[in-house]
């Protein structure tokens, strides 16, 4: 016959409620970051519409909360193209009728950050997303994960190395994770029945 003290019943009644308490935090905690992740997605398109790159970008960030996406330069149509897309929220367009480059870009998606912060940031693996990634990712004093095959987590992506010849799984623990996303890895989103609000950039 084995005797437990009281006091030390009392304990391990404590350790027990303070160990589910703590699961019960960090699924709390889990489920907060979750839902409040936003994706800002940086548009590729010919002047007139966006192309299936972004289409496909869109699919990768489908996990990652809220999609805003940005289109620097073309014509309304484009931002409209941008609104038709299933699964984004909201769209800005950044008039200009400069060339559209790697700075210019990476200013506008500073700028969009820095009004409205978003835990992800997003491009296709396309010249203007290698250009303005890493230009903005700079600034920001994050490490960009590039040319990204899946997606696994808010935090964890994956990528090939050695030249294909091998998939390494990243961990970004930065607080903006900065993206460049292979368009052939992921299905493209369906470019009609969305209904995203448009507007020019608030910032």
């Amino acid at each position: 016959f084995i005797h437990f003290s009281t006091n030390f019943l009392l304990f391990s009644k404590s350790i027990m409620i303070s160990a589910i308490s703590s699961r019960a935090a960090r699924t709390l905690t889990s489920t907060a970051n979750r839902r409040l992740a936003s994706t800002l997605i940086v548009a590729d398109h010919d002047g007139s519409a966006v192309n299936a790159s972004t289409l496909s970008t869109v699919t990768a960030a489908s996990t990652l909360g809220d999609i805003t996406v940005l289109v620097v330069g073309g014509s309304e149509d484009v931002a409209k193209s941008a609104s038709n897309v299933q699964g984004v929220s909201k769209v800005l367009h950044a008039s200009t009728e400069g060339y559209i480059g790697g700075e210019n870009v990476a200013e506008a998606i500073l700028a969009a950050h820095s009004s409205t912060p978003f835990t992800h940031i997003l491009a296709p693996h396309s010249n203007l997303g290698k250009n303005s990634i890493p230009r903005a990712a700079a600034t920001l004093s994050a490490s960009p994960v590039t040319d990204v095959i899946e997606v696994q987590s808010s935090d964890t992506f994956v990528r090939p190395m050695y030249a294909g010849n091998a998939l390494a799984k990243v961990k970004n623990s930065d607080d903006v994770k900065l993206v460049t996303v292979r368009p052939t890895a992921f299905d493209k989103a369906a470019d009609t029945g969305g209904a995203a609000p448009r507007g020019g950039p608030s910032f």
